[in-house]
């Protein structure tokens, strides 16, 4: 008994050192665990190992995979996703990414491939689109309005059915991407609003075959070019720029294209032309906030279908025509702005307009009026040469549906509804949110 105390002590005290010691395998990231559960075999489980990269057989078509290798190419440049739309940006099915959709091109009619981008308020931030939508090829339909894209436009000469771009609302700057001149005829909409490209717009833009032009809101600083009024696109939006000179006469040539016209808030300088008054299907004339000068022209009051007419802020003079504020009574005139001008009177119809809250006069030179100019303030204008003519002809009073007597007397007989408002084009895109 006496033998054995000292080897029972040595024991004792080497278990004790055994569990007070750690192991081996702990110091390098390991440890025991009285779990012997199979499977688990007393060891923490290797983080898993990461997918397979996506193969072209893992998606519906060759088209797909090519657009998805752009699509993720592109994704690694994205600084930031305020929305976290690009985490919708994985698996083998791109038609299902958010801001992606899909159609058969023209020429591969059972192959669904990427044909519309619409990333319209995404607030996404990429320094370039360049490698993103010229690699797209079958790509229709490209809307990026509300984001913080930047860097020039890339080369779209090789997609053969863009038809819409709207890069608006966004980071560009420099010269006018020229990038969109090559398109020709398959353009129909651009949109290029609140931006900063500046300089001069190339006279072939209003060449291409568009339906509808934005270029409000950037800084362009040149005289209107003389190809404006070529132009086929029947919704032309110039407005808070620095264009500058007079209004060529020569859109007396787009009188049966035009439907909205927006050019307030530049430069503009010069007389009224007469032609205006020849833009039969125009709904939206607006020129307010310029430098224009002159009487008003009687040809306005042909516009029978003008709705909006505003040339606020400018340097008109004169009486304000009798046939113009006839158009509230037979046409469709819902508002005609001639506030902070040097008008010095109103014909009779004018006065019906006034009280329905239609005609602004405000801040003119109208005697007797409320809220007009000092008479110093006018004397000092009327005191310089005047050099616009005053045409007296009216070239559609001869026209057999001029007046339209009859809707002017269901109007003032209460037979008929006034005209509701409505929701201009142009008017939409002078603001800057998703969509016009």
């Amino acid at each position: 008994m006496g033998s054995s105390t000292p080897q029972l002590v040595i024991l004792v005290f080497f278990t004790t050192f055994l569990s007070s010691t750690p192991s081996h395998n702990a110091a390098h990231g390991y440890s025991y665990s009285n779990d012997t559960t199979a499977g688990k075999c007393g060891l923490v489980d290797p983080p898993a190992p990461p997918p397979p990269p996506l193969q072209p057989s893992d998606f519906l078509n060759m088209r797909q995979y090519q657009a998805y290798l752009v699509i993720q190419a592109f994704k690694a440049t994205i600084t930031c996703d305020p929305k976290h739309v690009t985490a919708s940006w994985v698996g083998s099915r791109p038609c299902h990414y958010a801001g992606f959709f899909c159609a058969a091109p023209p020429d591969s009619k059972n192959t669904p491939t990427v044909a519309s981008v619409d990333f319209n308020g995404f607030h996404l931030c990429a320094p370039s689109l360049a490698g993103f939508i010229d690699r797209l090829p079958d790509l229709a339909l490209f809307h990026a309005n509300s984001n913080n894209f930047s860097g020039p436009v890339p080369d779209l000469t090789r997609l053969p059915y863009l038809y819409e771009l709207d890069l608006s609302n966004n980071k560009h700057s420099g010269a006018f991407p020229a990038a969109v001149l090559p398109l020709g005829n398959q353009l129909a909409f651009l949109d290029l609003r609140f931006n900063a490209f500046s300089g001069a717009v190339p006279g072939s833009v209003f060449l291409l075959s568009l339906d509808v032009l934005f270029l409000n809101n950037n800084r362009f600083r040149q005289r209107l070019p003389a190809e404006l009024w070529s132009s086929p696109a029947p919704y032309l939006t110039l407005a808070n720029n620095g264009f500058t000179g007079p209004i060529p006469s020569s859109i007396g040539n787009a009188s049966s294209v035009l439907r909205e016209v927006l050019l307030l808030n530049n430069r503009l300088t010069g007389c009224l032309p007469y032609e205006i008054g020849l833009l039969r299907n125009a709904t939206v004339f607006d020129v307010g906030g310029n430098l224009l000068t002159g009487p008003m022209p009687l040809s306005f009051g042909c516009l029978v279908r003008l709705e909006q007419l505003n040339l606020a802020g400018n340097l008109l003079y004169g009486p304000v025509p009798d046939a113009v504020c006839w158009l509230g009574w037979v046409g469709s005139l819902a508002n005609l702005s001639l506030s902070e001008n040097f008008f010095t009177s109103i014909g009779p119809s004018c006065w019906w307009l006034l009280r329905r809250g239609v005609l602004d006069v405000r801040r003119n030179c109208i005697p007797g009026f409320p809220d007009q100019r000092p008479v110093a303030e006018c004397v000092h204008f009327f005191s310089f040469p005047k050099f616009c003519p005053f045409l007296p002809s009216i070239p559609c009073a001869h026209f057999p549906d001029w007046p339209f007597k009859r809707a002017a007397a269901a109007v003032a007989n209460g037979e008929a509804p006034l005209p509701p408002k409505k929701n201009y084009v142009g008017y939409s895109a002078l603001h800057n949110r998703p969509g016009y």
